[in-house]
C-alpha cells in the first residue's frame, strides 16, 4: 500500500467493530489527533433502540430502518462539495448495516429492508482506511456490562457473541479498502497515551492492503 493510505494522509477513516469494542472512543481520539471532522453514530437518538433490547422480534425492523436513515443522511454530507475541508473520521461503515439486519429481521422483513437499503444507499465510495477493532465475545460482554448504559443492560450475551462473529466474517471478506485489524484485548487506547501512540505508529507504518496489530508483536 502506498504512503497516501496511512493515517495522516487519509481523507476518510472509518473505525469499526462490534458493540463494546471501543470504536467511538478510538474515533474521538483519532479525530483529535489528526484534527479531523467526526462522523459519529448517535444511538441515543434512536427512539426504538431501548425497546429493541427488550423485545428484538417486535422492534427490530423499526430500529434497523431508523439507523439506516441516520447513517445515510450523515454519509450524504460527504458528497456535498467542500462540506468537509478537513479529514473525516467515522465510527461506522454503511456497508456493514445489513449485518445487523441479518441477525435480527425475519425473512420478509429483511426483504423489505434490502429494498429500502438499495434505494437509499448513496453511490459506494470506499474510505481510505478502515481500523477494525476485535475482541473476544466475553470481553465485549464484560465491557458492555461495565459501562452501565441503562438500555444496554438488556443486550443478551448470545446476541453479542453472534455480532462479534458476524463482524469477523464480514471483514474477513472485505476488500474495498485497506483494513488494519486490531486486537483490542491488551491495548487501552482510551486511558493510556502510550498505547494510543503505539497504535498510531502501527497505522502510520501500514503498507499492505490488510495488516494485523496485536500488542506484543
Amino acid at each position: 500500500m502506498s504512503a497516501r493510505n496511512t493515517l495522516t494522509a487519509a481523507r476518510h477513516v472509518v473505525v469499526e467493530g462490534p458493540i463494546g469494542v471501543g470504536k467511538t472512543s478510538l474515533a474521538l481520539r483519532l479525530g483529535a489527533h489528526i484534527d479531523a471532522q467526526l462522523l459519529l453514530e448517535q444511538p441515543e437518538l434512536n427512539p426504538f433502540l431501548s425497546r429493541f433490547y427488550q423485545d428484538q422480534q417486535r422492534f427490530a425492523l423499526q430500529t434497523q430502518l431508523f439507523f439506516l436513515f441516520q447513517r445515510v443522511d450523515k454519509l450524504r454530507e460527504l458528497s456535498v462539495p467542500d462540506s468537509f475541508t478537513r479529514p473525516v473520521v467515522a465510527d461506522y461503515l454503511l456497508e456493514k448495516d445489513p449485518l445487523f439486519a441479518l441477525l435480527t429481521l425475519s425473512e420478509d422483513e429483511y426483504g423489505l429492508y434490502r429494498k429500502v437499503y438499495e434505494q437509499l444507499s448513496p453511490p459506494a465510495t470506499a474510505p481510505d482506511l478502515i481500523i477494525y477493532l476485535q475482541a473476544k465475545p466475553e470481553t465485549l460482554i464484560a465491557r458492555v456490562r461495565k459501562r452501565g448504559v441503562d438500555m444496554e443492560r438488556r443486550i443478551g450475551d448470545a446476541y453479542l457473541t453472534l455480532l462479534a462473529e458476524s463482524y469477523m466474517h464480514f471483514f474477513h471478506n472485505y476488500e474495498a479498502a485497506p483494513v488494519m485489524v486490531v486486537n483490542s484485548e491488551n491495548i487501552n487506547f482510551v486511558d493510556h497515551d502510550d498505547d494510543f501512540q503505539l497504535l498510531v505508529k502501527r497505522i502510520e507504518a501500514m503498507r499492505g492492503h490488510r495488516e494485523y496489530f496485536n500488542r506484543g508483536e
